[in-house]
């Protein structure tokens, strides 16, 4: 008991002893303490341009067309009357059609007043990633149509084929555009990429596309190839042949063009569901011949269709059989025709180039699911055409042909001093190797 009251009577003389000491430390010390003055600069921000505006003068608002959504709709959300949404349709007519040109899912932006209202004052709209439509009514109603600007990167690549040419390209994180571009658009009629054989060899000089600098759009075209198939060289180089339809071609290094006249089909990512066949037998016909001259080639909805050929469309229509159809017709001995498309994008009498997309699978028509059929006329009659012996692509004229093989020379070069990324890894491990010997 004793022991414990001794114990609270130090505590205290102790709390006492600390409060007298600090109170002659205060007492000794007379400076008064400063305290700091806080100052709080404001951060002015950096500019934000997009679309030719400073997007911080504006309350930006960001959406998507939704289904319902018209020019009107929009604008009277956001606090523009009915007579002035009229007057400023009627001023960008002849720019952009309001009332037809806006699309379900496709982005728009509005730049609005920095007020309680945040009125609309300007409308921007984008058809695609590049493309924009300004609509800007803050003072005077202007309309008018611009892109993003565009950059262009050139890279190269290279690889040995193990199992498969998309396997050689994941390996190294590079896109599957690249095998698309070389198996559909370049190599198609030389070599059958199935049937690639281990230790085949590529490179490839191309070309990628960004928007604004920061938005990454994929593999633009490839400059130049070199595929060792089979121990056999084949080169491929890109060379425009007709700079008034702006008609893109390859050839080898001798000029040859590499190409079909005729793509070997009319979607990528292709699988043919139904084959030409005159002797077709259907359950729901109760297996009578119904003759199916055309070959189905299965596509989810909305996959680009791309004629296989250069010619002039002469008929975009749509029947109750067909659906929507475009037929286009090549030369006096060809033909082609896509049917049961979702929207066609051509009208007759536009000349189309070869790969140009017509229109966009769909299931319109006589049709039990998303596919497009292809038909193929020769001399006026349908034929299949891959039993056909199909010309070659127009050879190089001789007046162009002298300009190609200066063109190409120095590509030629500059492909073949990238070293393939075998013989790379294999330079490093021997220069390892060398280093452990001098080492030891």
């Amino acid at each position: 008991m004793v022991r414990k009251r001794n114990t609270r009577l130090g505590n205290k003389y102790l709390i006492i002893l600390v409060v007298a000491i600090s109170f002659i430390a205060c007492k000794n010390d007379p400076k008064p303490v400063l305290q700091e003055e806080l100052v709080v600069v404001e951060k002015i921000p950096e500019d934000i341009y997009e679309f030719g505006f400073n997007l911080n003068d504006y309350v930006v608002k960001r959406d998507t067309i939704r289904s319902g959504d018209t020019f009107g709709i929009i604008l009277e959300r956001n606090n523009v009357g009915y007579p002035k949404i009229f007057n400023i349709a009627e001023k960008a007519k002849d720019t952009f059609d309001i009332s037809r040109g806006l699309q379900v899912g496709k982005p728009y932006t509005l730049l609005c007043v920095k007020d309680s209202l945040e009125t609309a004052k300007c409308f921007i709209y984008q058809p695609n990633l590049e493309d924009y439509v300004v609509i800007n009514f803050q003072d005077s109603i202007q309309a008018y149509k611009s892109r993003k600007p565009i950059k262009y990167v050139e890279k190269v690549a290279t690889g040995v084929i193990e199992e498969n040419i998309s396997l050689a390209l994941e390996q190294q994180g590079l896109s599957q555009r690249l095998a698309y571009k070389m198996a559909d658009e370049i190599y198609a009629w030389t070599i059958d990429f199935r049937r690639l054989q281990k230790g085949d060899k590529f490179k490839v000089i191309y070309t990628d596309k960004y928007i604004d600098d920061t938005i990454y759009t994929g593999v633009h075209d490839i400059k130049a190839a070199y595929f060792e198939h089979n121990k056999e060289p084949l080169y491929a180089f890109e060379f425009e042949t007709d700079s008034v339809k702006g008609i893109i071609d390859y050839f080898n290094e001798k000029a040859k063009n590499l190409r079909r006249a005729f793509l070997k089909a009319p979607v990528k990512f292709k699988r043919i569901s139904s084959r030409y066949n005159l002797k077709r037998r259907i359950a729901v016909y109760g297996y009578k011949v119904r003759p199916h001259k055309g070959t189905d080639f299965a596509a989810s909805i909305g996959t680009p269709i791309m004629a296989t050929a250069s010619g002039t469309v002469t008929k975009s229509s749509y029947t109750r059989g067909n659906g929507n159809y475009v037929k286009i017709r090549h030369n006096a001995t060809y033909e082609t025709q896509y049917l049961h498309m979702q929207r066609r994008n051509v009208k007759v009498g536009d000349f189309v180039k070869q790969g140009e997309i017509i229109g966009w699978v769909g299931m319109t028509g006589n049709t039990g699911g998303p596919h497009v059929c292809y038909r193929f006329w020769k001399n006026g009659r349908q034929v299949d055409p891959f039993k056909q012996k199909l010309p070659e692509a127009k050879p190089i004229s001789d007046s162009l042909k002298i300009k190609y093989l200066d063109f190409i020379a120095p590509i030629k070069k500059q492909l073949d001093s990238i070293p393939f990324r075998d013989d790379i890894l294999e330079e490093t491990l021997e220069n390892k190797n060398n280093l452990i010997s001098l080492k030891d």
